[in-house]
């Protein structure tokens, strides 16, 4: 996460709303709703035991807004209607996903089987129900098992004729009809689905009587475990037999509008409703001065729409615009058809208004915190650095070293960059030390630092932006090989300082003590934020280096693989495992392997075969 998301995610308000997460080209992948949802959203970035589909969701965020509501029942609908509208990629793979059960049938093939499905598309398909309760519905398909005997197999029932395939052991236990041994007609089969779809509708007495009979035959030969199926089958079927009415959807379609001005910021937020459910939002900013909220709501409904190429039946504003009555004749004239503007006193309208109105309030500050904690963490915070370390100017550019390695082995060294106090990663720079350090810290550091300003007095482009105060992570030493090295280079003018690790204090040039700031002091933040990045940048480089060298001593051991095919299998397969797991042909298309090398490569990792 980078620093701007980790502040909307403090700014989360303690209220109930629907939240949408969207991936990094700007699609809505997840929509949720809290009744909390500070401590919901929180939750998908802080907690590491997340399942797997639940963190590959995270995985993918690269962004996310919010819509309060008045309660939770409130949120549950917006959330509906919100997955309906976007059909998330992980709402459909998630557990939170509110869309009911139906029953679907394909009237269009010849032996169609029945399926549960999660959403009606026009496909010219039957669909029964929605149905309340998902458990419910698949005992009452049982029970179609049982006194129906439809298909439910998904094989080819076309295919299965032509090849005069055997039955299966549903058609022996009397509970399929058999329509892939060719013994059944369409017109036979489709018989038997309208009775089915008979069924479905509601009329389930034939069903429920006849299952109460053998539940009464059960009991009476003393089959009790037999008889409680039953029982609970019975009661599953009563439940689907209750008509459940789905709410019928009002047709009306509307836009609702609340403008919301704060200490000289203006936005117009929208709520848009289609078919009598919100959709969707809006949120736009009003460049405007002290204005009436009358002038403005015309003025902006009048440019809205005038390139919006769609204009509701109805349209909902918390202030009535000036010139109403000409501007709804304007919009009837767009619209080709009737069209009203009402500013609703009480009632539902009402109460979506005032909902677009706390949002855009809320919207407002949330962008003018964000927009003063970013100036904290950046500006201010260097304004502050500049202060404790004693700088006459904001450093625009801060370099930050750090080196990694394992005892001494594959010892690499990374530069990291922040502009304005902002990571700037086509500027980092990654080394890997050539002299033999055995661990030294001081002596890779004075390497890296030697190679980087040698080559930015050489004119490497890649190294002649030069930094306007070096950071290095480290105590007192570190420091004074960075001093030396900048003074035999030529460069002693560039300000340099160290941040020790576990005291997180501040080592200056010419000052014995080190600086302690307080743990909540930006210009300690800004310091730690460079630090870290350079601590994650060169762990990453020497990790890659170390997997890398562990392949390469592996496969150095194989006669007849030299260093070039040992450097195109790695290319090629990436992990050892890959290696192992590949047979002599897929070893071939490594560019250079031969059939022989192949061979030994093969022969070598399945010795015991």
């Amino acid at each position: 996460m980078d620093e701007l998301f980790k502040e909307k995610l403090a700014l989360l308000p303690d209220q109930p709303g629907v939240y949408k997460m969207f991936g990094a080209t700007g699609e809505v992948i997840y929509v949720g709703k809290a009744v909390n949802l500070k401590n919901r959203v929180r939750q998908y970035f802080q907690n590491k035991n997340q399942l797997p589909k639940v963190a590959a969701m995270v995985a993918h965020v690269a962004d996310f807004e919010y819509i309060l509501t008045a309660n939770e029942t409130e949120a549950l609908t917006l959330e509906s209607n919100l997955i309906k509208a976007f059909q998330p990629r992980y709402n459909i793979l998630l557990k939170d996903d509110k869309h009911f059960p139906y029953v679907r049938l394909d009237i269009k093939q010849a032996y169609p089987r029945f399926e549960v499905v999660r959403s009606v598309k026009n496909d010219g398909a039957r669909y029964y129900g929605p149905y309340l309760s998902g458990m419910a519905l698949r005992d009452a398909l049982t029970a179609i098992r049982e006194m129906f005997p439809v298909r439910h197999c998904s094989k080819d029932i076309l295919k299965a004729i032509a090849r005069r395939e055997r039955p299966c052991l549903m058609y022996h236990l009397g509970k399929c009809c058999a329509p892939c041994t060719g013994n059944v007609s369409r017109e036979e089969y489709h018989a038997l689905l309208d009775k089915v779809g008979y069924f479905l509708e509601g009329h389930t007495e034939p069903v429920i009587a006849m299952l109460t009979e053998k539940m009464n035959e059960a009991a009476s030969n003393m089959e009790f475990e037999r008889a409680a199926q039953l029982r609970d089958r019975i009661a599953a079927v009563r439940i689907l037999g209750e008509r459940q009415q789905a709410i019928a959807p009002s047709e009306l379609e509307r836009d609702v509008f609340a403008f919301v001005r704060d200490e000289g910021d203006a936005v117009v937020f929208a709520l848009l409703v289609r078919k009598g459910k919100v959709v969707g939002t809006k949120r736009i900013g009003v460049a405007c001065g002290d204005e009436p909220a009358g002038e403005i709501m015309r003025t902006f409904l009048q440019q809205y729409y005038m390139d919006a190429g769609y204009v509701p039946r109805e349209i909902v504003v918390r202030d009535m615009p000036e010139d109403a009555a000409a501007l709804t004749g304007w919009l009837r004239e767009l619209r080709g058809k009737m069209t009203s503007i009402v500013c609703p006193q009480r009632g539902e309208k009402r109460k979506l208004a005032e909902m677009a109105y706390e949002n855009g309030l809320d919207t407002i500050k949330k962008a003018r915190e964000l927009e003063h904690r970013a100036w904290e963490r950046g500006e201010g915070a260097l304004a502050r650095l500049c202060e404790v370390i004693g700088l006459e100017t904001i450093p625009e550019r801060m370099e930050c070293y750090d080196n990694s390695h394992i005892r001494g082995r594959d010892t690499v060294s990374g530069m990291v960059v922040f502009q304005n106090g902002k990571p700037a990663p086509t500027e980092y720079r990654r080394f890997r030390i050539k002299g033999d350090t055995n661990g030294d810290d001081y002596l890779a550091m004075r390497e890296v630092l030697t190679r980087r300003f040698t080559s930015a007095r050489e004119g490497d482009a890649k190294f002649t932006a030069l930094p306007d105060l070096l950071v290095v992570d480290g105590g007192r030493g570190q420091l004074n090989v960075a001093l030396e090295v900048l003074e035999e280079q030529g460069y002693a003018f560039i300000p340099a300082i160290g941040l020790a690790e576990r005291s997180e204090t501040i080592l200056l040039r010419d000052v014995e003590m080190p600086v302690a700031l307080d743990r909540h002091d930006p210009a300690l933040h800004v310091l730690q934020r460079i630090r870290d990045e350079a601590h994650r940048f060169a762990i990453t480089y020497h990790r890659s280096l170390r997997s890398k060298n562990a392949l390469y001593s592996v496969l150095g051991e194989i006669p007849g693989v030299g260093p070039k095919r040992r450097r195109a299998l790695f290319d090629t397969f990436i992990t050892l495992d890959a290696i192992k797991a590949a047979e002599v042909e897929a070893l071939m298309k490594a560019p250079g392997v031969n059939r022989p090398a192949a061979e030994a490569v093969y022969k070598y990792f399945h010795k015991e075969r």
